[in-house]
């Protein structure tokens, strides 16, 4: 791993702190498809954060794949959002190490693959 990658539906500014550093789908192109973005972070390594169940199910067919966050909550206020995540980034880092999708709920972490 050598970044995040954060997808379109997910605030600009991070209030929390990952330990690589991060970047937006912005970067990939203007509107980037979801296969742009798919190889983009396979390419380069990165960690597909996401709302989107799409790029946690590619995981089953495209290999090898890149990582992948789905945040499965609900949505959140802003403030809540940051907090949630600022809460469990430590862990969710820590399951990324042996799984190649982390789900994360609101109540809850799980690690896949």
């Amino acid at each position: 791993m050598k970044g995040f990658l954060l997808d379109e539906n997910l605030p600009k500014r991070v209030q929390f702190t990952p330990s690589l550093p991060v970047l937006f789908v912005s970067q990939v192109g203007s509107s980037p498809t979801d296969t742009q973005v798919w190889e983009f972070a396979r390419q380069r390594e990165l960690v597909i954060v996401s709302k989107d169940a799409d790029f946690a199910e590619r995981l089953i067919t495209h290999q090898p794949p890149p990582w992948v966050i789905h945040l499965r909550f609900g949505n959140l206020r802003k403030k809540d959002f940051h907090a949630l995540l600022a809460r469990v980034w430590p862990q969710i880092e820590a399951v990324l190490k042996s799984h190649k999708l982390v789900n994360v709920y609101a109540d809850r972490i799980e690690g896949i693959g």
